[in-house]
């Protein structure tokens, strides 16, 4: 009896100094014993970090989806509060008149309006007629060309005091054929002296951009080397100077693209839309100071904005229309257009090619400063 209890003692309790027996010689499975709760307990760690990483990339896209959604709230909300302008092309224009469309990107003609009335003329604000006759005046042309593959804008100035044929008017000034007969006969106007097929009109009244100028904290300017702060009241004097600049309505044109380059400069920077009270507030003063035409619609000026997306104020090319010199004439001073000139510049444009002709031609280009 004795000897039985002792043996199985021996077998159920090792002794002093003894080691427990094998997996073998216990009857145990090794895989389900310690050795598996070491398994588990390291696997544990992994699962807890596999948990805490997919959490985190859950977190991440719903914050991406969230800025994604936020943004295209604000394209969609506010490319909808752009104002439209109803019959800007000109009709009945003989079909010999027509340009062919371009070979490649898109062409707008952007007007800036000097107005006679103080009320504004354009935008969601306008209190007075987009036209009538004689009382606006178009202060600034500029034909924009955006190339196809999205790489730049050039912004080509047309003087406004080009002497040229105006349809059912004879020879005058640019800007007459606005006073005259609206868009539709500037349009026109800039088509035939061209050839250039125009896809859109914008217009924007300088006292809209006034405001504009205010709401992103005024602009630095750098004008006879002297680095000025200015407000929206200063920088619309700035570029309505004209009597008193050396080369005239040439570095007036140079001034306009300059303070577009430098405003446009501080609504892109990112800085703008870190305070989300700010960037409403000049994404409504921006869209409210101009008007496009109707045949742009919401979805187009999305995707317009969508494939122009990467363009910075860097990849504005801003230059005049090249000009052979100024006369008198009628009592009038006019610019006289160099047409030899003038026609390879416009070929560029309708092929897309306005890059390629700035890399060969000596232009009259916006450097970093102006008058």
């Amino acid at each position: 009896m004795r000897e039985r209890v002792d043996d199985r003692a021996g077998e159920d309790t090792p002794g002093a100094g003894e080691q427990p027996g094998t997996a073998e010689e216990t009857g145990t499975d090794e895989r389900s014993g310690t050795a598996e709760e070491t398994g588990t307990d390291r696997r544990r760690p992994r699962r807890r970090l596999r948990r805490v990483l997919l959490g985190a990339l859950a977190l991440l896209a719903t914050g991406v989806l969230m800025v994604v959604g936020l943004g295209w709230w604000a394209v969609d909300h506010y490319t909808g509060k752009v104002d439209r302008i109803s019959g800007v092309f000109p009709t009945s224009v003989p079909p010999s008149a027509l340009p062919e469309p371009s070979k490649g990107g898109q062409t707008f003609l952007l007007v800036g309006v000097d107005s006679r009335s103080r009320l504004p003329t354009t935008g969601r604000d306008a209190k007075a007629p987009e036209w009538t006759y004689g009382a606006q005046r178009s202060d600034t042309m500029m034909l924009v060309h955006l190339p196809a593959d999205h790489s730049a804008a050039y912004v080509v100035s047309l003087p406004r005091d080009s002497w040229v044929d105006i349809p059912g008017h004879g020879r005058a000034k640019l800007n007459a054929a606005f006073s005259w007969g609206g868009p539709p006969l500037l349009i026109d106007t800039v088509q035939r002296l061209t050839r250039i097929h125009i896809d859109h009109l914008a217009v924007i009244d300088w006292d809209g951009f006034k405001k504009l100028t205010d709401s992103v904290g005024g602009v630095d300017l750098t004008v006879d080397g002297t680095r000025r702060h200015m407000n929206g009241e200063q920088a619309l004097r700035y570029v309505r100077e004209r009597k008193h600049l050396p080369r005239g309505d040439f570095d007036r044109t140079h001034r306009q693209q300059y303070f577009l380059r430098t405003v446009l400069a501080k609504v892109m920077r990112p800085g703008t839309f870190t305070n989300p009270m700010r960037a409403g507030k000049v994404l409504n003063d921006l869209t409210a100071a101009v008007s496009v035409d109707d045949r742009l619609s919401d979805g187009a000026l999305r995707g317009l904005l969508w494939d122009n997306k990467a363009l910075r104020a860097g990849d504005m090319v801003f230059l005049n229309a090249p000009v052979k010199g100024t006369a008198m004439i009628s009592g009038q001073s006019v610019v006289l257009l160099a047409p030899d000139a003038d026609r390879a510049l416009w070929k560029s444009v309708r092929d897309d090619t306005v890059g390629d002709y700035l890399s060969r031609h000596h232009v009259d280009r916006l450097g970093a400063t102006t008058p």
